[in-house]
Order: C-alpha cells, then sequence, then structure tokens
C-alpha cells in the first residue's frame, strides 16, 4: 500500500524536477541571446546572413563584396514604407513581435506540405533572423528567433525595428538594404522609388536572389500586383495613384517569363517564409 501512496507522489515530483529543468533551460538560452540594446543607436557591422552569403560564395570560390548603404527611415517615402509593411507584415503595429495568427496559419500550411515552407514571420523576427541566425530551418532555431523578436521588442521602438529591417533585408545577390536594393534594380536612390517600383522591391523579399526583372516569373508578377490592390484597399493609395502606379508596374514586368517559370516564391532564400499579409484599413504606423 505505501508503494502505491508514493507512486503519485514520485510521479508529481518527476513532472516539477523537469519542469524546473525546462525553464533552467529557456532561462540559460535567454541569457545566452545576444542583446539588442546596442542597435538602439548604432548600425550592425555585420549580420548573420551577410556572413552566411560570404561562406556560401567561398565554397563556390568566388569573393563576396556586401552592396551595404544606410538610409534614415525618415527620408523614405511612405509607400514605399507602406508597400514592405502590407507585404511582409500587415499588423507590424499591432503585435509584440509575434502574429500568433499568421503563425498558425503558416503551422497548418507547413504540416499540409509536410516541410518547414511558410514560417509566418513577422518583420522582427525576420530582422532577428537576418541579424543573428541565417537562414537554417528548425525548431531549436524557431524558438531563438522568437525569443530574440521578444527581446527586440522589449528594447527598441517599433520604428527603429523597421529602419534596421530596411537597411539589412537582402534584395539580390550581394546587395543588402532598400537604399542599394534600389540603385541595383531600378537605378535610382530609395528616396526617389516610385509607388510601382517600391512594390517590385516588397514583393521580391520571400526570395530576391531568384528575382531576374528583365525575365519576371510568375510569382513576382502576381505578388506585385495583388500588393498594389491591397494599398489601395487599405487606403493607402488613391484611385488615381493606383492607376498611374499599375501602368508603371505593367511595365517593369513586361519582359518575357522565364524558361525555368515559379508560380511560388522559392523556399531557400533570404527567408523563404512569406506572410503575404492581410488587408488592414487601420494607419501603417501610429
Amino acid at each position: 500500500m505505501r508503494r502505491h501512496r508514493s507512486s503519485p507522489r514520485r510521479g508529481a515530483l518527476a513532472a516539477l524536477a523537469a519542469a524546473g529543468a525546462a525553464l533552467g533551460g529557456f532561462g540559460a538560452l535567454w541569457l545566452a541571446l545576444p542583446d539588442p540594446a546596442p542597435l538602439a543607436r548604432a548600425a550592425p557591422v555585420t549580420t548573420a546572413l551577410i556572413e552566411q552569403r560570404r561562406a556560401e560564395a567561398r565554397s563556390h570560390r568566388r569573393t563576396l563584396r556586401p552592396e551595404r548603404a544606410w538610409i534614415a527611415l525618415e527620408r523614405l517615402p511612405p509607400h514605399v514604407v507602406d508597400a514592405v509593411i502590407l507585404s511582409e507584415d500587415a499588423r507590424f503595429y499591432g503585435h509584440e513581435g509575434i502574429d500568433w495568427e499568421a503563425t498558425r496559419e503558416a503551422a497548418g500550411h507547413d504540416l499540409a506540405r509536410g516541410h518547414f515552407a511558410r514560417g509566418g514571420s513577422t518583420i522582427t523576427q525576420q530582422l532577428a533572423k537576418n541579424l543573428w541566425l541565417g537562414t537554417e530551418k528548425s525548431l531549436f532555431r524557431k524558438l531563438k528567433e522568437a525569443l530574440l523578436a521578444y527581446k527586440l521588442e522589449r528594447t527598441l521602438s517599433k520604428r527603429r525595428i523597421l529602419a534596421l529591417y530596411l537597411n539589412v533585408a537582402e534584395w539580390g545577390d550581394g546587395v543588402f538594404g532598400i537604399e542599394c536594393g534600389a540603385r541595383a534594380r531600378f537605378g535610382v536612390g530609395a528616396t526617389d522609388l516610385s509607388v510601382a517600383q517600391g512594390v517590385v522591391l516588397a514583393s521580391m523579399l520571400p526570395a530576391p536572389r531568384r528575382v531576374d526583372l528583365a525575365r519576371p516569373s510568375t510569382w513576382i508578377k502576381r505578388r506585385s500586383r495583388r500588393l498594389l490592390d491591397r494599398m489601395a484597399q487599405a487606403g493607402r493609395l488613391s484611385p488615381e495613384e493606383h492607376g498611374h502606379a499599375s501602368a508603371e508596374l505593367e511595365r517593369i514586368l513586361a519582359g518575357p517569363r522565364p524558361v525555368e517559370d515559379q508560380e511560388e516564391p522559392p523556399e531557400d532564400d533570404a527567408r523563404g517564409e512569406g506572410q503575404d499579409g492581410a488587408v488592414v484599413s487601420s494607419p501603417a504606423a501610429p
């Protein structure tokens, strides 16, 4: 009888020990992850994604010389910032680093495909990955990404997170940041981007190295047109602005299809996990 009475106690003690170990491991991981505080004032010297691209280039016996140039958020046209937010993280100003609704949708999508394909990452999570993690896909990396996103949101303002993201995101082979992305893709500085050009840059973020605007694929055409329409639906563009931008967009995307055309963004690139954000009618920034 004593053995029977002690069994539940042993089970409870084992559960408590396991919970304590899990909390201890979680705390150790939290402390081991980078502190975002220095980024409140200083731009990062390099990023995990840049160093990953350097290593990949070395493995192919070539040298990567990243193109980078910082531009202040205040200098960017509002329509460019709106395009990126609506494309990548429509609820950016309404979450604390993780968009749980998008995460649930992405989990269902991944389960249906049987592998990591669509991570539902917010802009904050993408920034964490670009800065510190690279493009590896694993549950442990997703845990670190979530913790780093929470750290970023606790430490930095939304505007600072957005400025960092726009200046470290990949926009082509060796091209990082929207200023260099604008110059590489359209030959203009980011301050001079038109609505259509901003839409194309935002739409290519799931796989920027796979985009050739001389031979635009089906997926970049589809995403760009959808995004432009969402900007109008969300009140970011007037009907006249939408009409002008739509005509320019068709000129930008007028090239022939590539030989190996794709209807969905390739999965293994700078991000590989598009949200294709929902339409929201609230302002892009408070």
